[in-house]
């Protein structure tokens, strides 16, 4: 595509020069190359500039060509001593309850940093609540409202480029403990209970582009504190329980095929009775899903995972009642290796997604 055509279908203006004093495609070049870590600064140089890297045409040709990178964004307990010493972070909800936050771990660079917090939470992320990623965007969905405890169907962006959340459309109903997944612009969410504690077998998927939600076909079945990854062009929702069967964990999960929007059961999927957080990114020579849990001894208990591409975040503890701590895997056959983490960043990670940005 030429240059000009590339430019016009992003809306952005023809400029003399991107950079002074360089040729306009050199001038390009160099943007497309910049580090998503000075986007927050670039885009206040000009208009020009952040129409350019705000642009979701601009965002793929970026991921196109390589220049993206994937960092670890973490719904992490803030570590409140820490936070009251310093004077900064938000402080313990109600009844004592820790806080949390949104930590952003890179791997490549080994640093970390914490997100603004949400300006309606800002003594801290809504309890519980899910993410998800969408196109170089973080996706803060549902928990409960740290003060008072009760569901709320909030939806917040987060916006890497500005630092900036944003609101968009509430879910359609008040749930808990459901599993999500993302691909492209659009995040899918399924199953978890009600306001009454019922057990849902309901399924929707939120458009970030169009800022809408749509409804999907029902699962087979209710599936409380169910599980979802993305894997391929399927959304799996693996695991749960009904509503008369309150923790037992199933070994079963659904899939739903994101082209044709049909669900389909797979027995056998996951451990029976074994909660679904610990289930990783893909399915096994034996057909079962991965468990993170299986990495090794140290993160065998309350085991969370963040697949980086050909690296893996992991995150658990040796036995009940352990520190958790917080390893890198590279690839299949690779051993885990401790990560530094500072000590503002030693609070308990609760969840976790991978964002391209």
């Amino acid at each position: 595509m030429h240059k000009d055509q590339f430019l016009a279908e992003m809306g952005i203006p023809k400029v003399p020069e991107w950079i002074p004093g360089l040729q306009e495609e050199l001038g390009l070049e160099c943007l497309t190359r910049l580090p998503y870590s000075a986007h927050p600064t670039a885009s206040r140089v000009c208009r020009p500039w952040r129409s350019l890297l705000e642009s979701e045409d601009f965002y793929r040709h970026r991921k196109q060509n390589g220049y993206t990178r994937n960092v670890a964004c973490l719904v992490q307990a803030v570590a409140v001593a820490v936070a009251v010493e310093l004077n900064t972070g938000p402080k313990s909800g109600a009844g004592g309850s820790p806080s949390y936050g949104i930590a952003v771990f890179d791997s490549v660079s080994g640093t970390w940093e914490r997100l603004d917090p949400i300006p309606k939470y800002p003594n801290g992320l809504p309890m519980f609540c899910q993410v998800a990623s969408c196109e170089g965007k973080l996706v803060v969905m549902g928990g409960w409202d740290p003060a008072t405890y009760k569901p709320v169907t909030d939806v917040f962006v987060y916006e890497f480029t500005t630092c900036r959340w944003r609101r968009g459309t509430a879910m359609p109903s008040k749930r808990s403990f459901f599993a999500i997944g993302s691909r492209g612009s659009r995040v899918y969410i399924a199953g978890g209970h009600d306001e009454s504690k019922n057990a849902l077998n309901s399924a929707w998927v939120y458009d970030l582009r169009r800022d809408e939600w749509a409804e999907l076909t029902q699962m087979s079945r209710e599936r409380d504190e169910c599980h979802g990854l993305v894997i391929g062009d399927e959304f799996w929702v693996v695991s749960g329980y009904g509503t008369a069967s309150q923790g037992a964990f199933e070994g079963g999960a659904e899939v739903l095929d994101l082209g044709s929007g049909r669900w389909r059961r797979v027995e056998g999927a996951w451990e029976e009775g074994q909660c679904p957080r610990a289930c990783g990114g893909g399915v096994g020579r034996d057909g079962r899903l991965v468990s993170w849990a299986e990495f090794g001894a140290a993160v065998r208990v309350g085991t969370r995972g963040v697949n980086l591409g050909s690296r893996v975040l992991v995150m658990g503890s040796e036995y009940d009642g352990g520190s958790q701590g917080v390893f890198m895997k590279d690839g299949q056959n690779g051993k885990l290796e401790r990560v530094s983490v500072p000590e503002e960043f030693s609070g308990f990670i609760q969840s976790g997604c991978c964002v391209e940005i």
